[in-house]
């Protein structure tokens, strides 16, 4: 009899049903050859400082740095009460650990996660029983019958997936030593008052780093002034097509007067087509998805998403077989997989309309080696869902057409380049049309793409057009954008290195081998991390350094945490003990005398408060929105919404108990304050009228004309009345 492990019991389930066992048992699955038992994750976490010293359960100074001799591990701790043990969790270790020692069981099997966290969580429950049993890995990138079956066949002794083992205890050691020492250090010295800890981490603070920088960027950012000369062309058929002016190739210019001149001298000119450049070009689609990509692609498109539920959702789609293993950085397949590949496009396209243009091909954008790190690229599986809930169809569609993209004709255009010059006007420069025409729509039929851009009319070489309208345009250079999750999390894949813009997903000519902050499967709660300890906020889809997390960045003196360089290298080490070139206890030597070094860097480092914690308020410092009043942040306070600007005498707020709200049964909530701030009214259910009775409304909150306070406006559809 062989006992497998599985990572979750939805895990479990699908290899029972691929090897046909339907015996349930308290805890596992039974049958002829083979006893399927799970864990729920972690069920082992590492001891707390307090559990190695009873001296560790008072925060002091002087008890710092600490570092255990040896890491322990005990059962995970009660969410609701982490003084006891989760009872759930002993229970479940204590069948696996029964079930392990049964006299026939011959063998045990790991089916944990392909990855450094699915070995940790395998190895840490196996190892803690210290079995004299064969231990063997199954690896599997989906959890579909053929693929379960076929694992079975290949599996590989456990002792063989040693470096990922020492790759995941060293992240975790990593962890616990910066986390619990920095933590407690950083909030001794430079918080004042009780309440949540000032959470300092490893990828915590890097990632703060780049929101931080480029909220600098743009409130540094000093708008310039320019001018463009615009021209509409009229040819003999009386057709129009534009053209802007350049000159030594430039087209934006700071002298309006010199634009004005030759603007001047060209009215009603003729004009001749000196040049015209036809290129045919061809358009790839975009590379399959890896996880960073995909949670890019599904926030910046739909409104209400987070990185953190993209994975939740993808995770919950591989856990039901319809996707393989999504916290991949990988945006290509193994070679290998060239022929389940072909099945698989096959079974997804069949009832497609244009499915006679899909045609399968081993290309390198697809099936490439050198491509894929650990895991291929996120695509579906054989398996067709029957139903999917609406979150689950969003990912899935996405992934889906992704893949079927590849194989589907290359789209190709048509550009057009016009250069113009204005007869008997001596000018230095000439006039430039660009224009594409949409050949082939090829993978683009798939999403219905559409492009956006200009059509010029047919116009040849040597033609005579004359000026039609003329205008001098005034502009002015825009800020940086604020950063949205899809953006921040390119930055943390790559460091920052090389990275172009938005959309660049082209960019990936081979995988980033590890130099990264965080990875893929961390990176979505780093970002949702730095939103509940309140370091940052998202307003709409853009992500904003909060008071309290500037104030991090500015004050906290240990600068290594917040260099991507260094968590990059950290980052790229870890994946090296993952292949085997770098030994685990040499990493955590570094990470040992670091932390020692930072907390006496924060001992010795000057008396200043970073986080205040007044009264009993829960305080988020999450920005709400903009001041109406002075453009300050509009944030929560213990008795109301005010601006954070009140120091310096702003008087705007939104009292927690204000009388008008209170006469209609209801508090001003987050919800209603963000919409009044954004949309300067917001839509309320649930009213109570004088009478008793429920209604709703559109609220605002108006300034009088006549002095510096607030009131209340109530707006019924089409009637409104002052209140």
């Amino acid at each position: 009899m062989k006992l497998i492990l599985a990572e979750k019991p939805s895990v479990a389930k699908n290899i029972a049903d691929a090897l046909g066992i339907k015996g349930k048992k308290d805890g596992y699955f039974e049958g002829n050859q083979y006893i399927i038992t799970w864990a729920f994750g972690h069920l082992l976490e590492l001891f707390d400082a307090k559990d190695y010293d009873s001296k560790m359960a008072r925060w002091k100074l002087d008890n710092f740095p600490f570092i255990p001799d040896k890491f322990e591990y005990k059962v995970k701790s009660n969410p609701r009460n982490r003084q006891w043990a989760d009872q759930g969790a002993k229970k479940q270790l204590s069948v696996i650990h029964t079930l392990m020692k049964r006299a026939d069981v011959d063998s045990i099997i790991s089916a944990c996660d392909f990855d450094r966290e699915g070995q940790l969580i395998g190895d840490s429950i196996i190892y803690r029983a210290k079995p004299k049993k064969p231990i063997y890995r199954l690896l599997l990138n989906e959890w579909t019958k053929d693929e379960v079956i076929r694992g079975l066949n290949l599996m590989k002794p456990n002792e063989e997936l040693r470096p990922l083992q020492d790759a995941g205890v060293s992240r975790q050691w990593a962890d616990w030593v910066i986390g619990i020492n920095l933590t407690s250090v950083a909030t001794l010295k430079y918080q004042k008052g009780k309440g949540k800890a000032l959470n300092i981490g490893r990828v915590l603070l890097p990632t703060l780093k780049i929101i931080y920088d480029r909220d600098k960027e743009i409130e540094n950012f000093l708008p310039e002034e320019y001018f463009k000369l615009d021209v509409i062309f009229s040819t003999v058929k009386n057709e129009t097509y534009e053209g802007t002016y350049k000159e030594d190739s430039e087209e934006k210019f700071k002298q309006k007067e010199m634009l004005d001149q030759i603007n001047s001298l060209i009215q009603d000119r003729q004009a001749l087509v000196i040049d015209k450049k036809v290129e045919k070009k061809k358009e790839f689609p975009p590379f399959l998805f890896n996880l960073s990509n995909l949670q890019g692609f599904i926030t910046s498109k739909y409104k209400g998403w987070t990185s953190d539920k993209v994975l939740k959702v993808a995770q919950s789609l591989y856990e039901k077989k319809f996707i393989t293993y999504p916290r991949t950085s990988s945006t290509a397949l193994e070679e290998t997989l060239v022929g389940k590949t072909a099945n698989v496009l096959k079974t997804l396209t069949d009832d497609l309309p244009y499915r006679d243009e899909i045609k399968f091909m081993k290309t390198k954008r697809v099936f490439n080696n050198a491509k894929v790190e650990s895991h291929s690229a996120i695509i579906p599986t054989y398996v067709k869902p029957k139903r999917l809930s609406a979150d689950e169809q969003i990912v899935y569609t996405a992934i889906k057409n992704r893949f079927i993209m590849q194989f589907m004709p290359v789209a190709e255009y048509e550009e057009t380049k016009l250069t113009t010059k204005i007869t008997d006007v001596d000018l230095k420069g000439n006039f430039e049309s660009k224009g594409k025409v949409q050949l082939v729509e090829g993978w683009k039929k798939v999403e219905n793409i559409t492009s956006k851009d200009k059509l010029l009319p047919i116009v040849e070489q040597n033609e005579v057009v004359t000026v039609a309208e003329t205008e001098v345009t005034t502009h002015v250079t825009k800020p940086p954008k604020p950063h949205t999750e899809k953006t921040l999390l390119r930055v943390m894949e790559t460091c920052g290195k090389g990275y172009k813009g938005d959309d660049d997903e082209e960019e990936e000519g081979s995988i980033l081998t590890g130099f990264s902050i965080g990875t893929p499967a961390t990176r979505a709660e780093t970002i949702k991390k730095l939103k509940d300890v309140g370091y940052i906020t998202a307003q709409g889809k853009n992500l904003i350094s909060t008071d309290l997390g500037k104030r991090l960045v500015e004050t906290f003196p240990v600068k290594a945490l917040f260099d991507l360089e260094f968590t990059g290298r950290l980052e790229k080490t870890l994946s090296d003990i993952q292949k085997g070139i770098v030994k685990k206890n040499l990493f955590l030597q570094t990470i040992y005398q670091f932390t020692t070094e930072s907390v006496e860097t924060i001992k010795a480092d000057q008396e200043v408060i970073i986080n205040e914690v007044t009264g009993s308020a829960k305080s988020t410092n999450e920005v709400l929105g903009r001041c109406p009043n002075c453009g300050g942040n509009i944030i929560e306070g213990r008795k109301g919404f005010g601006c954070s600007n009140w120091k310096k005498g702003c008087k705007f707020v939104i009292w927690k108990n204000d009388k008008y709200l209170a006469a209609l049964k209801k508090k001003p909530t987050k919800t209603m304050v963000k919409a009044l701030l954004k949309d300067k009214k917001a839509f309320v259910k649930g009213l109570t009228s004088k009478q008793g009775k429920k209604f709703n409304a559109y609220l605002s909150y108006e300034k009088n004309p006549n002095n510096d306070y607030y009131s209340w406006t109530m707006e019924f559809e089409k009637t409104k009345a002052s209140l």
